[in-house]
């Protein structure tokens, strides 16, 4: 245990954001191991981070982005529980990232569940049709329709979108990383996407 100082526990403090004992726990059990140390603590993060997605937000901030164009402008309004991680800076970059991401991706919705039910209707019938004379059996048609939702779900909706500055994470992951780092809920509230000529 002597091993771990005060400063160790610190750098672990600033590069995760977890409490001062989990920083102190999680170094004791790997010995010092900085890296599995932080793995470690990611990995209870994210956990927690799944038990606090319910709780309710009521607070936030509205970010912008305009594009160096001027042609492309952004709002969007982030929520979360409380005032205390709504000024934290890391929470106005992701304010801010969100609104980047809005900006050159354009999404339609925030999350699957936000698609008119006759607009998801519409696409599948497109799929549907495309199939038609294929000569692949239903069953095979109905999953390929499936898969082709997918896709446009991954294009229209926000959270199911790849991150711009990392195809590996998806936006619904990235703030689910957040949400592990501050201890609190994360919403996205609402966005709005200008553009000159569309």
């Amino acid at each position: 245990m002597g091993d771990i100082t005060s400063d160790m526990i610190k750098e672990l403090r600033e590069k995760t954001q977890a409490g001062m004992m989990d920083c102190k726990k999680a170094l004791v059990e790997t010995n010092g191991d900085m890296e599995k140390a932080v793995e470690i603590l990611r990995k209870k993060g994210l956990a927690s981070a799944a038990k606090k997605m319910g709780r309710e937000v009521t607070q936030g901030i509205v970010a912008s982005y305009i594009h160096s164009n001027k042609k492309i402008g952004v709002l969007v309004e982030l929520l979360t529980v409380t005032d205390f991680v709504a000024r934290n800076e890391g929470f106005e970059a992701l304010a801010k990232e969100l609104s980047m991401q809005i900006a050159a991706v354009n999404p339609l919705y925030i999350k699957v569940e936000d698609v008119p039910r006759e607009v998801v209707e519409k696409e599948r019938e497109i799929y549907r049709e495309q199939m038609k004379d294929s000569g692949k059996p239903q069953n095979v048609i109905e999953k390929i329709v499936d898969g082709k939702l997918n896709k446009f779900y991954t294009d229209v909706c926000l959270l199911e979108q790849e991150y711009i500055k990392d195809s590996s994470v998806k936006i619904k992951d990235l703030i689910k990383q957040k949400i592990a780092a501050f201890g609190e809920n994360i919403e996205i509230g609402r966005f709005v996407r200008y553009q000159i000529g569309s």
